[in-house]
């Protein structure tokens, strides 16, 4: 397919805010697209060109654009600053000098999607001398044959700035227009931004189909090329495969015990809640994966998970899921998230931190097991085969502690012993249970002591002053809107951040938000939403300060939450569900 073609599905998704209209446009877009190009188109789409879980890096900044774009159009370098300094985005420039270019360009090719997404890939792949001037030949190479908007875009997505707006509940929702629509009747009214579905129930069914293909194997451009392939029958063939990222399943909180087992029944599974961060262990072809509920790859983070799994735990291709926490060495006390929290972002001096902060493994769910998926047998049956395949050592590899019961009693005092060991609480579940990848059905529910702590994005902060001149200080905090499509701010915060000390501090935070601010006005500056934090809080108030409708009395950054993304975000639903709890509490 032409670039061109893709770069003017950019530029109108650019120009709309309006959900339906850019599920439209997609979708018109996706009906055109070859089954061999899907793949790549829709990473292109997405704004990049490697999957989440891909530790793959462009490795290219906005000095080697400038020079890129210096050799493309003629110009010298420091009049492409001066341009960036006025416009204050690299893809408006590059689209500016590509319309008044200088220089005479000979055997100018017509770029196609595939053409731009080799030369972006290929930008990883160089290292050693003289690497620099080769991703600028690379980057250079497409400028060169760019038309002013194909430039625009080409930029962009290099320096990863797209902000097109393609969301994951976006891109599945034009599946369903683009595959799907004639069979359901669908009608969209550009004009009045209005969509008639006269057979929702089928429109949910379609939905839930392409969200659980999603939800294995995170995936969508495999799921197109199925879709135009086999039509319906190749949707539902979809698996998932060992060695692939698979989204976890998620669980939802209840107030105590009583109605944890109103949800999930009698006899119920009681687990510890661990406090400390999913992971998903892979074994395939003999190579062991990690993998972050973020769907991130931490394998070279975590070698001593890597030989325990080796070592002690039997079968061949297979999927665990559970949780890492952090061992105290001298007190051998288990420790809270934030003591971990380092070791999942660390890249350098591993076996440094791997003596500071040992960890260890509960294994609590298995999704596959010799190559072959196991999620549809009952939660009892999955425990067994864990137990089966784990040979167990004390504080290092363990099965998640756990007990069957219907008993109130025995539940409460389990409960209580969990919270004595450092636990968040306990999790209770239903014995007959599927797995059901990324969903909050039922089937599982987690029961804390106190009011949960709030996983917010931040997006938006205020330069400090004094001291703090250089860092970002306040920071405003937003959860997401009902439907997940907005982000809606609830309070700033500025405590519980320490200077450059260990935990959460200014020095990290501004050095993660900086690249990702959007605009500026005197002190404050709006963020991009990317980074998540944890926030505690003593309550949640109404108040018309904020969009939300919600604000936080005496907030606190706990931790920096680098394994998840901004869908794990807190919704607000589950603000209102805590205001209601915590009212109740109150009277």
């Amino acid at each position: 397919m032409d670039y061109a073609v893709l770069a003017e599905l950019y530029e109108n998704l650019n120009s709309t805010t309006k959900r339906l209209e850019k599920t439209y446009l997609i979708s018109n877009f996706l009906r055109r697209i070859h089954r061999t190009d899907a793949e790549h188109i829709v990473s292109l789409l997405e704004g990049r060109v490697f999957p989440a879980w891909d530790e793959s890096k462009l490795g290219v900044n906005a000095k080697i654009v400038i020079k890129a774009l210096a050799s493309s159009s003629g110009l010298e370098s420091e009049k492409i600053e001066e341009r960036l300094n006025k416009l204050g985005d690299l893809g408006l420039v590059a689209e500016e000098l590509l319309k008044v270019k200088t220089q005479i360009t000979l055997g100018k090719i017509k770029l196609t999607t595939k053409k731009v997404y080799d030369n972006l890939r290929g930008l990883a792949d160089l290292e050693g001398q003289g690497t620099v001037n080769k991703k600028i030949g690379l980057i250079s190479e497409l400028l060169t044959s760019a038309t002013p908007l194909e430039a625009k875009y080409i930029v962009r997505t290099v320096l990863e700035e797209m902000r097109i707006g393609v969301s994951e509940g976006t891109l599945r929702d034009s599946l369903v227009w683009a595959y799907f629509g004639d069979k359901l009747n669908l009608k969209y009214d550009v004009k009045k931004n209005n969509l008639d579905v006269p057979e929702r129930e089928k429109y949910d069914d379609y939905s839930e189909r392409l969200q659980r293909a999603y939800d294995l194997t995170s995936d969508y451009g495999l799921i197109i090329e199925k879709i135009i392939e086999e039509g319906e029958k190749g949707l539902d063939k979809i698996e998932l495969v060992v060695g692939k990222p698979v989204n976890v399943m998620l669980y939802q909180k209840v107030k105590n015990i009583e109605e944890g087992f109103e949800t999930v029944g009698k006899p119920a599974i009681i687990e510890y809640k661990y406090d400390g961060f999913r992971v998903l262990v892979h074994k395939f072809n003999g190579e062991i994966i990690l993998y972050t509920r973020r769907l991130e790859k931490v394998t070279k983070q975590f070698p001593d998970i890597i030989e325990l799994v080796k070592e002690n735990i039997k079968g061949d291709n297979y999927i665990l899921d559970g949780e890492v926490i952090g061992i105290d060495p001298v007190t051998k006390k288990w420790l809270p998230f934030q003591a971990i929290s380092q070791r999942i972002k660390r890249k350098y001096d591993i076996e440094e931190m791997v003596k500071k902060v040992p960890v260890m493994l509960n294994v609590f769910d298995i999704i596959a097991y010799d190559d072959k998926s196991v999620i549809n047998e009952p939660l009892s049956k999955r425990r067994e085969l864990i137990v089966h395949m784990i040979k167990p050592i004390h504080d290092r590899l363990e099965p998640a502690k756990q007990i069957i019961t219907s008993d109130l009693e025995t539940a409460e005092k389990f409960y209580k012993e969990a919270l004595e060991k450092g636990n968040e609480g306990i999790m209770m579940k239903n014995m007959e249970g599927i797995y059901k990848p990324g969903s909050r059905v039922g089937f599982g529910v987690k029961v804390k002591p106190i009011l949960e702590t709030l996983d917010l994005v931040i997006t938006g902060a205020e330069w400090g002053e004094g001291k703090r001149t250089s860092w970002l200080s306040s920071f405003e905090l937003s959860c997401l809107s009902k439907n997940k499509k907005e982000f809606l701010t609830i309070g700033k915060v500025g405590t519980g951040i320490k200077e450059k000390d260990e935990g959460v501090n200014f020095e990290e935070l501004t050095k993660l938000l900086q690249p990702l601010i959007e605009e500026a006005k005197g002190q404050e500056v709006k963020i991009r939403p990317k980074i998540i934090v944890e926030i505690a809080y003593e309550e949640i108030q109404a108040s018309n300060n904020y969009s939300s409708g919600f604000a936080l009395r005496f907030p606190r950054v706990l931790n920096i939450r680098y394994d998840l993304g901004t869908k794990d975000a807190k919704t607000l639903d589950d603000v209102k569900r805590i205001y209601e709890l915590q009212r109740g509490r109150n009277k």
